[in-house]
């Protein structure tokens, strides 16, 4: 989420995420609707699954059966509709009601369960999933609402579960201009706090100057 982008773009993202403060997830909406079917004016949007999971999928083993996923904030559904090719059982949920409609719009024969949702105020009755994909949702949202967003994902995770996390990783504790805000090792730690065991994680650099990447795999 927000890699290198136009600047004109870069400018109506901060412009709408100034709400964030008091509306951490409202202003997502905003954006897909101002889009107006532009995938050219949502700058997550790349059509294709996210490249660092589509090579963590190719260094897993053959699936054995279908497995229960979850994708996290999956926007236009390359990542979710991915899985489900691979032969996961798969649910993904976004809090822009206007996403999962395109979503539905492009993929109207997917056997994706397509949601409104939002991350920091989940209803009880989501079940955990075997995998879950957490891609740059929370470099989203304010430092203020990060554990909020750490518990939710967390509880997510099914018992023997895989969290699969997507971010920017920042070096210190201080904290960051955006968005996006990167997230700290203090941050992440809060995933230990929750259950999950950190057991790989890949680092990258992307851009000029280059930005600090990291995908970290979890095990409950």
């Amino acid at each position: 989420m927000f890699e290198q982008q136009p600047e004109t773009l870069r400018q109506t993202v901060q412009q709408l995420s100034a709400t964030a403060s008091t509306d951490p997830t409202g202003w997502f909406d905003v954006l897909y609707q101002k889009a107006q079917g532009d995938t050219a004016q949502v700058p997550w949007a790349k059509l294709a699954p996210h490249p660092y999971l589509q090579d963590w999928l190719s260094q897993q083993s053959q699936l054995q059966a279908p497995t229960s996923a979850l994708v996290i904030g999956c926007g236009l559904g390359d990542d979710a509709e991915r899985l489900q090719e691979l032969g996961y059982g798969v649910r993904a949920f976004d809090v822009s009601p206007t996403a999962i409609a395109w979503c539905q719009k492009r993929f109207p024969q997917s056997d994706v369960h397509y949601a409104v949702a939002d991350l920091l105020n989940l209803e009880s009755n989501w079940e955990p999933a075997e995998f879950v994909f957490e891609c740059r949702n929370i470099q989203a949202l304010p430092l203020e609402v990060r554990s909020q967003a750490i518990q939710s994902i967390s509880r997510l995770v099914a018992p023997q579960g895989t969290l699969l996390v997507v971010t920017r990783l920042r070096e210190d504790e201080a904290a960051p201009e955006g968005p996006p805000w990167p997230l700290s090792e203090s941050e992440l730690a809060e995933f230990a706090k929750q259950g999950l065991k950190e057991v790989n994680r890949a680092q990258f650099l992307e851009g000029d100057p280059a930005i600090t990447q990291v995908r970290i795999e979890y095990r409950r």
